[in-house]
Formats: structure tokens, C-alpha cells, sequence
């Protein structure tokens, strides 16, 4: 009986990682999030507007044009594997700056500070995860 070396994965794994399509769907799962914003803000021009409002940024016109565009050129340079690592970079910064001004946990006390904590957190996630796509789409040139 011959055992796999402990550091591959199962065979069924193996087969669903080597799958051409993982690729791109896990890239479309990292990008959801950010191609709905953007569509909805581009749809709601001014909710985006209030929206930039509501978090204090000056020239909420120029910031919810700005963000629409981050929201649409990054998963789209990421989705066609052309300038990836742009498009990767576009929406980790973005991501940071988000969490930094959204999610500013260290300001609040009670269950609203662990709410923030979580959310900023879990935006530091996403941003490993466009630091990965950026690896992985440089190393498939």
C-alpha cells in the first residue's frame, strides 16, 4: 500500500485545485464583494455620494467616483489575469484604507468596538488574499 507524501493533499483536492476554473472562480469570490459595490454605487450615484458623507471623507462627489472605479478596474484587471498584481494592489489599498477609516475599533468601547474589530480583521484577510492573487497570477506568466 503506497501513501501520499504528508504534504500533498487528497487526491479529490488535488484534482479540484488543478482544475482550470478554481482559478478563476476563487478569484471571482475574492472580487464579489467589490464588482456589487460598485455596480450598485455606479447605479446610485447619490447614495455613494451620502455614503462618502457619512464616513467624513471630503469631496464625497470625487471619493464615491474614485471608489467606483477601484471597485470596477481592480476585480476586472484581477477576473482577465491582465496587470493582476494592479489590480490586486488597487483593492488591497483600498481595502486598508476602508478598514482604517470604517472600522476604526480602537475609538469605541462595547459590543461596538467588537464589532468594528471583527470587520477590520476581516478586511486584513481580504487583503492577504489580493497579496496571494498577486503571487500566484505573477508566478503563471
Amino acid at each position: 500500500m503506497t501513501t501520499a507524501p504528508a504534504h500533498r493533499a487528497p487526491g479529490l483536492v488535488e484534482h479540484m485545485l488543478d482544475w482550470p476554473g478554481t482559478w478563476f472562480v476563487a478569484r471571482l469570490a475574492l472580487c464579489s464583494a467589490y464588482l456589487l459595490g460598485g455596480v450598485v454605487k455606479l447605479t446610485d450615484f447619490p447614495a455613494a455620494i451620502a455614503e462618502q458623507a457619512h464616513f467624513g471623507m471630503p469631496m464625497p462627489a470625487l471619493f464615491a467616483a474614485v471608489t467606483i472605479a477601484v471597485e470596477l478596474v481592480g476585480p476586472i484587471l484581477i477576473l482577465t489575469d491582465r496587470l493582476a498584481w494592479l489590480g490586486a494592489g488597487m483593492l488591497g489599498m483600498f481595502t486598508l484604507l476602508a478598514a482604517l477609516v470604517a472600522n476604526a475599533f480602537w475609538t469605541l468601547q462595547g459590543p461596538e468596538r467588537f464589532a468594528a474589530m471583527n470587520a477590520f480583521f476581516e478586511h486584513l484577510g481580504l487583503i492577504g488574499g489580493f497579496v496571494l492573487v498577486a503571487i500566484h497570477s505573477r508566478r503563471r506568466v
